[in-house]
C-alpha cells in the first residue's frame, strides 16, 4: 500500500509535555561543547515500530507513570536553551520536559511496514525544530502511534545539539529499562566541554566538512535550494560480500569494508547522475566505541573526516575509491571546534549534507529498547535538516535480517531515480 498524498492515516492527535516526576535537575546549568554547537541545525529522527504485545493493556496514565520515572534519570534533555551573556548557548535543566503527541494510524502494523514507503516513516515522529522562542523550545518531541488491530511506533525527535545518534539510542533505551523497573545508578550525564576556553579566538579557514549558513533568526534550521527525497533499500550478507568482491577485485588488494563498500558505489554513481560536478570530496561520519560511555550523551565520540580527490569520480576504479576512503580521510573534529571557538558570534554551520555525507550507524544499539521484554521489530533511522548534498545512512536492518543492513539515502528529488536507477544497473541493488 503507497499512501496517497494529502490523505494521511494518522488521526486523533493529542499534545502533551511529561517531565521528570521529582524536581531532579532544577537550577543546574549544562554547558555545551563546540561540537554540540556545530551539530545544532541538526535533528535525529528514529521510529520504533513494536508488536502489540509490549504496549498491550497499558493505559496512556500507565504509559506516563513510566515516562515519569525514566526522566527522572534523564533530565537534561528535559531542559530548555538558555544563552549567555556572549551569546552561546547551554543547557537550563529547569523540568521542563519532553513534548508527547498521541495518534492513531488506521493501518495495520504489519500493512504500513509492508507499504515501503520511505516518506511514511516521517508521519510517526513529530517534524519539529527548535524555536521560535528557544526558552521554551522542547529539545526532545516524542509521539506514540496505536496501529489498528494492535502495534506501537514509538517515534523519537532528538535535537542534535544533546549527542549523536548512539546517544539518542542510550537515552530512549533507559525508558525500556524504566518500563522494567530497572534504572541506572546514576541520572544521564552530558559531556562537558574540556580545555575548549583555551582554544586560541583567531580567524581559522573553514573545515572542508561543513558549510557556513547565514542567520537562522528564531528557528534553529535552515532551508534547501530544492526539495528533498528519502529511498531506502536492504542489503543482506550475501549482498555485501558480493559487493565488496566486486569492489576489491584483483586478490592482492586489500579487501573494502562493507561500510566503505556502500561508500564507494554510492559516490560513484551519485557522480555520474551530476556528470562529476561537486562530488570531488564527500564526509564520513563514523563512531569512536573508545569514546563512547556508558550514561553520557555527546557529539564528541562520532568522528567527522573528508575525503577528497583530484580525479574523475565517475571514472575513477571503484578499488581506487574504496581505499582512498580507507585509507586517505582526513579528521576534521578538532578544525570544526576551532572554528567554533574563533568565532566573536557563533557561526552557522551544517554538516550533514554540507558535502554528500555517509553516517556508519552499523553498531548503533536501536534493537536494545526492551518494553515489558518486547523489542523493536524494526527501526527507521533518519537524520532531518540535511544540506542539499545529501546523506546518506547505514543502519540495522529489521529483526530476522540482523546479518545485514538498511541503507538510506537522502537527495534532491530529482537525483534518486536516477542513482537508484545506475545502482541497479551496475551494481544490482537498490
Amino acid at each position: 500500500m503507497v499512501l496517497v498524498k494529502d490523505e494521511s492515516p494518522i488521526y486523533d492527535i493529542k499534545i502533551s509535555t511529561v517531565g521528570p516526576g521529582y524536581v531532579s535537575g532544577q537550577g543546574a546549568v549544562q554547558e555545551l561543547t563546540n561540537m554540540d554547537l556545530a551539530m545544532k541545525l541538526h535533528y535525529i529522527r528514529n521510529v520504533y515500530y513494536f508488536k502489540n504485545e509490549a504496549f498491550e493493556g497499558l493505559t496512556i496514565i500507565n504509559i506516563k507513570e513510566t515516562l515519569f520515572c525514566w526522566l527522572n534519570h534523564a533530565y537534561i534533555p528535559c531542559g530548555r536553551l538558555r544563552k549567555t551573556d556572549t551569546g552561546r548557548p547551554f543547557v537550563k535543566c529547569n523540568d521542563c520536559g519532553v513534548r508527547l503527541f498521541e495518534a492513531k494510524c488506521d493501518m495495520s502494523l504489519d500493512e504500513w511496514l509492508e507499504s515501503k514507503d520511505d516518506p511514511s516513516h516521517n508521519l510517526l515522529v513529530p517534524n519539529k525544530v527548535l524555536g521560535p522562542d528557544l526558552f521554551y523550545s522542547p529539545l526532545v518531541y516524542m509521539q506514540l502511534t496505536k496501529f489498528k488491530c494492535g502495534g506501537t511506533a514509538v517515534g523519537v525527535s532528538w535535537s542534535h545539539v544533546l549527542g549523536d545518534s548512539f546517544s539518542l539510542a542510550g537515552f530512549i533505551n533507559l525508558w525500556g529499562q524504566a518500563t522494567n523497573k530497572n534504572y541506572p545508578a546514576q541520572p544521564l550525564r552530558m559531556a562537558h566541554p574540556t580545555n575548549e576556553a583555551q582554544t586560541p579566538k583567531s580567524p581559522v579557514k573553514d573545515p572542508l566538512s561543513v558549510k557556513r549558513v547565514g542567520p537562522v533568526d528564531t528557528h534553529w534550521a535552515t532551508s534547501n535550494a530544492t526539495n528533498m527525497e528519502t529511498s531506502s533499500f536492504y542489503l543482506s550478507r550475501p549482498d555485501l560480500t558480493r559487493l565488496q568482491s566486486k569492489i576489491s577485485g584483483d586478490k592482492n588488494h586489500q579487501q573494502i569494508p562493507p561500510f566503505e563498500s556502500i561508500c564507494t558505489v554510492v559516490w560513484q554513481s551519485v557522480a555520474k547522475v551530476k556528470n562529476g560536478s561537486d562530488v570531488k570530496i564527500v564526509t564520513i561520519c563514523k563512531t569512536d566505541s573508545k569514546k563512547l560511555i556508558e550514561g553520557v550523551i555527546t557529539n564528541k565520540a562520532q568522528t567527522i573526516k573528508v575525503v577528497k580527490t583530484d580525479s574523475s569520480v565517475q571514472e575513477s576504479s571503484p578499488t581506487e575509491l574504496g581505499l582512498l576512503i580507507m585509507k586517505q580521510a582526513d579528521d576534521e573534529q578538532r578544525i570544526i571546534e576551532e572554528a567554533i571557538e574563533s568565532e566573536n558570534e557563533l557561526s552557522n554551520f551544517l554538516v550533514y549534507g554540507a558535502n554528500l555525507t555517509f553516517v556508519d550507524l552499523q553498531d548503533a544499539p536501536v534493537y536494545d529498547m526492551n518494553v515489558r521484554g518486547q523489542t523493536p521489530v524494526y527501526v527507521n533511522c533518519a537524520i532531518d535538516n540535511v544540506g542539499d548534498e545529501g546523506v546518506v545512512l547505514l543502519f540495522p536492518a529489521r529483526k530476522g535480517q540482523s546479518d545485514g543492513v538498511t541503507v538510506s539515502i537522502t537527495l534532491p528529488e530529482n537525483q534518486v531515480s536516477k542513482v537508484k536507477s545506475v545502482l541497479k544497473k551496475e551494481w544490482s541493488i537498490c
